[in-house]
């Protein structure tokens, strides 16, 4: 299932191998899918103020003062876009205090061209500075392995009539590329390596509607720094396939360079 309502291609694709009984959903013999995601611990009021929510359905971080930085398959193609509205500034979506900015132009990553083809980042440029912390991204792929803090208001089980009202985060592991792409080889979906981070542990992940959101870790100084990026996954906590997400080390310095494109 990608992490994402506004995209079906891949839930087609991944539905059909489940129906044709190739794939067990999940490891073992017998029992329903693991239903409990991220969604254990609610956030606090500032806890990460540089995390945002896109109208379309998508989670994203504050890159840079008018720009978010969020995965290519929740936004169309680079040119000018007005359509986008990010809320930001609060973890309660209704709270009064929301800030509000509308989109003004997209540039996705040029060789995008669906979650599981790698490549799955984009950069949307803002009508206005919001005035809140900005979020830095990782400078290299030492920080990739570990434990690692992953949030969004998607949903808090598989299958769920509806999203979250409140930002939820969860602390998991990162899994290496060999045992990720092993998992999702047997439900005939071929990782990019090289372009990807795993990560989950029993019962908890990211789910549908937390696409785009931010994969983050504390650094020694305190410091927030991005990992990540919500991209897409069998289900949702299934102990068989784990999450995937954009890998920043390998795209930061594009993503760099998107940004300066758009300022």
């Amino acid at each position: 299932m990608v992490r994402n309502v506004a995209s079906l291609v891949l839930v087609v694709a991944l539905a059909v191998v489940l129906a044709a009984g190739d794939v067990p959903a999940r490891a073992g013999v017998g029992g329903p899918p693991i239903l409990e995601v991220v969604g254990g611990t609610v956030a606090k009021t500032g806890e990460f103020p540089w995390v945002v929510r896109l109208s379309m359905g998508c989670g994203g971080a504050l890159t840079a003062p008018r720009v978010v930085l969020t995965a290519g398959h929740c936004v169309g193609p680079t040119g000018p876009n007005t359509k986008i509205i990010v809320t930001a500034g609060v973890t309660d979506l209704k709270a009064k205090n929301a800030l509000t900015a509308r989109s003004v132009q997209v540039f996705r990553a040029p060789g995008f061209q669906t979650e599981t083809r790698g490549d799955d980042w984009a950069v949307v440029k803002l009508d206005k500075d919001l005035g809140l912390p900005t979020l830095d991204m990782i400078p290299d792929a030492s920080a990739d392995q570990g434990d690692v803090t992953v949030m969004g208001w998607g949903q808090t089980k598989e299958g769920s009539p509806q999203q979250e009202r409140r930002l939820h985060y969860a602390s998991v592991p990162t899994i290496t590329d060999e045992v990720c792409a092993k998992s999702y080889l047997a439900a005939k979906v071929t990782l990019v390596k090289t372009d990807s981070i795993c990560a989950g542990r029993h019962g908890v992940d990211t789910c549908q509607g937390d696409s785009g959101g931010p994969m983050v870790r504390r650094g020694r100084d305190g410091r927030w720094a991005q990992v990540g990026i919500v991209s897409w996954g069998l289900g949702c906590a299934r102990d068989a396939y784990p999450g995937v997400y954009t890998q920043i080390s390998k795209f930061r310095p594009a993503i760099l360079e998107a940004i300066r494109t758009l300022s």
